[in-house]
Parts: C-alpha cells; structure tokens; sequence
C-alpha cells in the first residue's frame, strides 16, 4: 500500500507539474536568476545575453554559490571574499543584474539538503520564470555541485512544505544550462545560441571590474602575469583581445545553429556569442515560449 501511494503522489505531482502555466504566457517582464559556483561564472556564462535580457525589460540576478575565498594565489580567507563580492557587484551593475553572493567556502560546496534548501529558496524569492546554471559536468567540484544543487532544487522549488518558510512557485521554471565543454557522460548541446555582438563591449567592462580574477589570478594559473599590462587602458584592451576569443570559438562551435536561428547571411556575420541547453527537469518550453525568454534571436 505504501508503494501504490508512493506512486500516486509521484504521478500526480507530475501531473501537476505539467499543468501548470508556462513562464512565457505570462505578460509580465521574465525574471531570470543565474547560479555560479564563484563571483564571476555568471558573468562569463551569461553576461552577454544577461545585458541583452536587461535592455529587454527582463529583471535578472547573479548568484555565486561560493564566495571564492581561496581563489587567488596571494590572499585568501574574509579578506578575499569581500574583495570578490564588491568586484562582482561592481561588474553586475554594468550589466545590470542584481548579485548575490552566497557564503559558502570556495573548493569545500557539497550537495546537502541545507544547500538544496538555500538554492530553492533563492528561486522562489526571485520568483524565477528562468533558472539558469552549469551542468553537473565538469572538472571543479563547485562547478558540478552547483548544477546538482540546482537540478535537486528543480522540482522542489513547486512543493509547499518543502521550505515553507518561503512561498512556494505556482509555475515551475525553465532550467537552462550554460555552455561548457566536456563531452562525459553526453556533450553540451544547444537549444539557443545567443549573438552577443552588440554587447561584447559591456561583457569586457564587467569583466575589467573583476579584478582579482582576470588580472591576477588567472593569469597566475596560467603562467602568463607578465603579460598582463601595467596601464588601465592597455590593460583592458589586452583583457578584450585574450577573452573574446573564447566567445568567438562559442560563435564558430554552434555556427549551423546561429544559421538556423538567424538565417544564412545574419548567422554566418555573428561574431561572439553564448549559448544554452535546456535541462529535462521544469517547464520544458515551445519554440514559441523559448523566443519570449529569447527575444532577440530569430530571423525576425
């Protein structure tokens, strides 16, 4: 009896769930929350389409789930996460997105059910019509448990008595993931590809404001901080020539896509671009719905 009940609330929640309205009939502005693992993960998935998102009418937030307390080679502990909170909400404001930053230890996320609380917490409080966060794929362990984080709290964030602190969504989201590389156990493929010509200039800037990160601790990873120049200005510069090219890869990578969407001659003229997966957990929208989450791709 147990398992023929067990079943019946499975299913019926299921039924539910699929009955229930769509993000993209409603006629209000989309909310879109973006989950990183540290400050500055949503500004390089989704930095470009979260400008485009804003200057759509869209209201959109960054989340880093960790507060990259020990990403940096030189300082580390409260120091440093304050240093990368105040960078990320500088860089979130020239794009225009709300930020927070969550106060979990860098290298040390886990998926527990009080981090799974906290993410489905954060999606109701935004009332999140769009989830966007990495898949549970990749090498670093807070990357992977973001997006475990984030899928466990796909459903949940629909269920009254879990968290009922905090009003449960009445209309679950569309999950999207962000674009990644890896090809175990099935490689990123996308639902939409996303130009971000027209805001590749804000995504440098949002970048410049993270200091500690593309100045510094990248470059240090990377053996190259004598590249790195001295002056602001030739700084930047160098910042755009070394990190718009990875944009570019993303354009030529999912180039048949770009077509797709834009047609031949816009398609094959996009530069730089991002792209998105839908996840199978949530709302699962049409070409239509996933063209109001995406306005400005189309051939229209």
């Amino acid at each position: 009896m147990r398992a023929i009940l067990s079943m019946a609330l499975v299913f019926g929640a299921c039924g539910l769930m699929a009955a229930m309205p769509s993000p993209a009939r409603s006629a209000e502005p989309l909310r879109v929350i973006v989950f990183g693992p540290h400050p500055d993960d949503c500004e390089h998935d989704a930095g470009g389409t979260a400008a485009l998102w804003v200057k759509a009418g869209f209201k959109v937030k960054f989340v880093a789930v960790t507060n990259g307390d020990i990403g940096h080679h030189q300082m580390a502990g409260a120091i440093l996460a304050r240093r990368r909170t105040e960078e990320v909400k500088k860089s979130g404001a020239i794009l225009g997105a709300e930020v927070e930053v969550l106060d979990n230890h860098d290298g040390e996320l886990l998926p527990t059910l009080e981090n799974r609380r906290t993410i489905a917490r954060k999606i109701r409080e935004w009332k999140a019509d769009v989830v966007v966060s990495p898949r549970p794929n990749d090498y670093h362990p807070d990357h992977r448990y973001t997006g475990v984080l984030v899928q466990d709290a796909a459903f949940m964030v629909t269920v009254p008595s879990f968290c009922p602190d905090t009003p449960a969504l009445r209309k679950n989201p569309v999950f999207l993931y962000a674009e990644d590389g890896f090809k175990r156990p099935n490689p990123f493929t996308p639902d939409v590809v996303v130009p971000i010509d027209s805001v590749a200039d804000m995504k440098i800037d949002a970048f410049d404001a993270i200091e500690s990160q593309f100045y510094e601790w990248e470059p240090w990873l990377g053996g190259y901080t004598d590249q790195v120049p001295k002056d602001k200005a030739e700084r930047k510069r160098w910042l755009a020539t070394t990190n718009l090219p990875v944009f570019a890869r993303t354009a030529d990578r999912f180039r048949p896509k770009l077509i797709e969407e834009l047609g031949e001659e816009k398609g094959k003229a996009v530069k730089y671009a991002e792209a998105f997966e839908v996840c199978e957990y949530g709302t699962q929208p049409t070409k239509d719905e996933l063209r109001r989450i995406f306005p400005f791709v189309g051939k229209d």
